[in-house]
């Protein structure tokens, strides 16, 4: 059977639409603190949810506090360490329990772009603990070798600072000569934030038809 030109390039159009769409974001959203600025990020659940559940339960555990970022390769990557031998101050016990687990690598077709934070690992693709990159520029050969699993969603204006810092190498790596320190880190729910809005609207409105009510009242029933 002939299959028109058109209906072709229209499938063709479809179907570059659906490989490139992005993933969508969960309503949590992680903010590093650093003497630089902010940098805050959301996850990607559907694409790599094991990591996901891992890097947000390290971030209520509070393990980022006083980690740093050891590497920061200009137009690559700004890499944070690993928690473990990365923090200046000492782990308890849950904070290294999580932080020695090592993650099935979830590798995915999500692309390496700025602003996508992608698991650091050693050789084995099963051995991601808690150091990631954010990618500062288009990365295509760590495709499908990396496990992403979000993206940076304010912040951007912090990673042109760290990436007009001095830098030293040594080996692979190009390091700042100062440490970046991630000074204090939090989280948030962007649907909840909608919801206090939401009250905090239907409250003043509550509270103007209460002074509506009784202007009437006392105009009607004096």
């Amino acid at each position: 059977m002939n299959i028109p030109y058109w209906v072709c390039l229209i499938f063709l159009i479809s179907n570059v639409g659906m490989t490139s769409a992005e993933p969508e974001l969960s309503s949590a959203r992680v903010v590093f603190q650093t003497k630089y600025g902010d940098i805050e990020f959301g996850f990607y659940p559907s694409v790599a949810p094991k990591t996901v559940d891992h890097i947000f339960k390290l971030v209520r555990l509070g393990c980022y506090n006083t980690n740093h970022f050891f590497r920061v390769d200009k137009g690559f990557v700004a890499q944070v360490a690993d928690v473990v031998g990365g923090r200046s101050a000492p782990m308890n016990e849950d904070q290294r329990r999580e932080a020695e687990k090592k993650i099935v690598g979830e590798f995915s077709q999500v692309k390496h772009v700025r602003g996508i934070l992608s698991m650091g690992r050693f050789d084995d693709p099963d051995s991601a603990q808690s150091s990631f990159s954010v990618l500062l520029g288009d990365a295509p050969h760590l495709d499908s070798k990396y496990a992403i699993f979000g993206k940076v969603t304010k912040g951007d204006e912090t990673l042109k600072k760290l990436e007009e810092l001095p830098t030293h190498t040594e080996g692979i790596f190009v390091m700042p000569m100062e440490r970046i320190t991630i000074l204090s880190s939090y989280y948030y729910d962007t649907e909840m934030e909608s919801c206090e809005t939401e009250r905090s609207i239907l409250k003043r409105r509550l509270t103007a038809s209460a002074v509506e009510i009784e202007r009437q009242r006392m105009k009607c029933f004096p």
